[in-house]
């Protein structure tokens, strides 16, 4: 594992990534252009675009770069929203950008910026999307028909034959292939577009914690411990780790806490049985699996949802028994790693982006499509910020209500639609 002295959690991606020293604290006081708070992939990517644009960009982290969900999530490249195409369809139809390329974007964008900047971060091609009930492959089916629909390429649906060419279990009735998707090591990924953005001449400074932001005439003042940034646009990033900075902002979304197993490395012959294509997989149930292969051959296997961002005590106790009910020939499978960290999710699972004021802006809530959308929502905040607001003014219409019972309230009532949606998989209904 990963010694507690590098500053991130004990995860395989923090063993296996070439952790550079950590980067200064912020002290004193810096003028800049733009003041992103939040250096995970939404941060990340809106911080390469405006120094591309030209802009100055400082960015205040308050734990390390990647060290929130962007550099500790299952490394799933899922194509377009939670909301899925229907979300689309609802709002952008007719807008100058096509539904094809709204659902393909985000993940267009990581593949671009990876290739541009150089960036190895063990990306693989292709997702399936796995059903255990016929319900679920009429499900697939009709996404599959929109997709037709909208000319968007890669999707295929498969039956319970054609799904052993890409998992080896008998447990589905079949799946829906995106030969668009993919997976990757995320944390790599994270530190490659930090190291990008420096060569650039961005800032980035750990260990910063925002205290809080001011309006100072046409600016903004963003404050920490030790110091301070004056920006003309201010960007929060923070997502589910962005905690009471903005309380407007605290009300509209929610952590829940996701968790992730990696097993030892497996023999090259069982991990070619166990998925044969090298794609990433996610069950379609409301509280799904998802898994997929590292490089080095071990089995990363992810699920359960604990809403208000609480980790089980027991990962592993949790995971395995899911684990081995796909894979039951991994009962004697040591796992070298477990842990546990928060997505932030929204009460209708629309991504939201928009401004609290004319210079602050924000972007959160990707109900589990994070690796995509921030990418996405990256580029639209930098073109925003240079003048082009077409799509961002889009995204910030979308509409979005709070959670029942407000803050106090929202997770027994989440938890109580979550046993219900649960029970619901149980029995097939």
């Amino acid at each position: 594992m990963a010694p507690a002295s590098t500053g991130y959690p004990h995860s395989y991606y923090a063993a296996s990534a070439d952790l550079p020293p950590r980067r200064a604290s912020l002290e004193g006081s810096h003028d800049a252009d733009i003041c992103i708070v939040g250096a995970g992939f939404s941060g990340l990517a809106a911080g390469l675009f405006l120094q591309e644009l030209g802009y100055r960009v400082i960015l205040l982290e308050g734990e390390r770069v990647g060290w929130g969900a962007s550099g500790r999530n299952g490394g799933q490249l899922i194509n377009g929203f939670n909301g899925g195409i229907d979300f689309l369809q609802d709002y952008f139809l007719d807008c100058g950008t096509s539904v094809a390329e709204l659902h393909l974007a985000g993940g267009d964008i990581l593949r671009e910026v990876t290739e541009r900047h150089r960036i190895d971060c063990d990306y693989r091609s292709g997702h399936v999307t796995v059903a255990y009930t016929q319900k679920h492959m009429q499900g697939l089916a009709e996404e599959a028909t929109l997709c037709q629909r909208h000319d968007i390429p890669g999707y295929q649906m498969l039956d319970k034959d054609q799904l052993q060419e890409y998992v080896g279990s008998g447990v589905y009735a079949g799946g829906l292939l995106d030969g668009r998707g993919g997976h990757l090591h995320p944390l790599k990924l994270a530190l490659g577009e930090a190291r990008a953005l420096e060569d650039l001449g961005g800032q980035i400074f750990e260990y910063s914690p925002v205290t809080a932001i001011e309006e100072q005439g046409d600016r903004q003042q963003v404050m920490t411990a030790s110091g301070q940034v004056i920006a003309r646009q201010v960007i929060l990033c923070g997502n589910a780790y962005l905690g009471e900075l903005s309380k407007p902002l605290a009300k509209r979304v929610m952590p829940a806490a996701t968790q992730v197993m990696a097993t030892e490395p497996l023999p090259e012959a069982l991990a070619k049985a166990l998925l044969p294509a090298d794609m990433c997989i996610a069950d379609c149930r409301y509280i799904l699996d998802y898994y997929r292969l590292s490089a080095d051959r071990r089995l990363l296997f992810g699920g359960g949802t604990v809403y208000g961002g609480v980790a089980p005590a027991d990962i592993i106790g949790k995971l395995r028994p899911n684990m081995l009910k796909v894979f039951p020939q991994l009962a004697d499978v040591k796992i070298d790693y477990a842990w546990s960290g928060n997505i932030a999710i929204t009460n209708n699972r629309h991504a939201q982006l928009g401004k609290l004021r004319d210079n602050l802006y924000f972007a959160h809530g990707y109900c589990g499509h994070g690796v995509n959308v921030t990418h996405l929502f990256g580029k639209l905040l930098a073109d925003a910020i240079g003048g082009d607001t077409e799509l961002f003014d889009i995204f910030s219409r979308v509409p979005w209500s709070g959670f029942p019972g407000g803050q106090r309230l929202r997770v027994p009532y989440s938890v109580a639609g979550s046993w219900w949606y649960g029970l619901r998989d149980r029995i097939g209904i």
